[in-house]
């Protein structure tokens, strides 16, 4: 009983993680229909940067602020000057540069602090672990999961429950008009898409301490985070929880159950969906 209790809190944590990534890239899809290939980059630049900040004042509390600040002016920047001009060419280009970009912030990240993977130590609170259920269980994958309870409810707050959220939707649905209204739907688009890179950074800081910083840490949640998209359906917020939830339970039993198969089933998981429902689980007929 134990054994399946601790799993169940692995599998919550990793799905945690997985909603931290995906999120972002579900708001920069929903709202810009814009599908970023450097998002888990920008993820992995958040977790080095977090390295980085941790090395030099000793705590990990700053960098779960400055790093997601730091990927923000850096999302900001690449949407006005680099992806606001490949935009007016089709999705190819829009996918070809984000690829482009990807590539250069692999390299850029080999070249500054090398390849070999950097632990990063949370220390004090978050480095104990806390009696849970009879088990003693690290208080930093219970962190994790709060982190994303937290922003999820904090997201859909601001989409269905403020005014910025109804800018945000009416900018996707009829953006001529809402320009017609005297908003700045450029700045709107930009500050969207720095948000996302924000977001990615934020999880790249969360994941650093559980898996270690190093180049391939963007490879190895990309695929997943587009699973979880795909699964709960392009621009859907609601799916992408659903879909982390199942997809972070699915994994953590698959090890426990099906070791060989594990890295499979969320494959199957994705094909079985898209027979059942082409567009996902909470995704909208096109």
């Amino acid at each position: 009983m134990s054994e399946i209790v601790i799993f169940f809190l692995h599998g919550l944590a990793y799905a945690g993680l997985l909603f931290l990534v995906s999120a972002g890239l579900t708001l920069v899809f929903g709202m810009m229909n814009v599908l970023n290939f450097a998002h888990a980059a920008m993820y992995m630049l958040g977790a080095y940067i977090s390295y980085s900040l941790v090395t030099v004042t000793g705590r990990f509390w700053p960098s779960l602020v400055l790093a997601p600040v730091v990927l923000f002016i850096v999302g900001a920047l690449v949407e006005r000057f680099l992806l606001r001009r490949a935009h007016r060419f089709g999705h190819l280009h829009e996918l070809l540069l984000t690829f482009g970009l990807a590539y250069i912030v692999t390299e850029l990240v080999k070249w500054v602090w090398g390849s070999s993977p950097l632990p990063v130590n949370t220390g004090g609170l978050l480095g104990a672990s806390v009696s849970l259920f009879g088990i003693l269980y690290p208080v930093y994958r219970i962190f994790i999961f709060g982190c994303a309870l937290l922003v999820g409810l904090v997201m859909a707050l601001i989409l269905y429950r403020t005014r910025l959220g109804i800018v945000l939707r009416a900018a996707v649905n009829d953006a001529e008009m809402v320009g017609a209204l005297g908003i700045d739907v450029p700045l709107v688009f930009t500050c969207v898409f720095g948000f996302g890179a924000a977001l990615s950074g934020f999880a790249g800081v969360i994941a650093g301490p559980l898996l270690t910083t190093y180049p391939g840490m963007a490879g190895d949640i990309l695929v997943a985070a587009f699973v979880v998209i795909v699964v709960g359906g392009f621009g859907s917020l609601g799916g992408a929880v659903v879909a982390s939830l199942l997809i972070g339970e699915l994994q953590s039993f698959g090890v426990l159950l099906f070791p060989k198969l594990s890295l499979a089933l969320m494959y199957l998981l994705m094909a079985a969906v898209l027979i059942v429902k082409p567009s996902g689980l909470f995704g909208e007929k096109q």
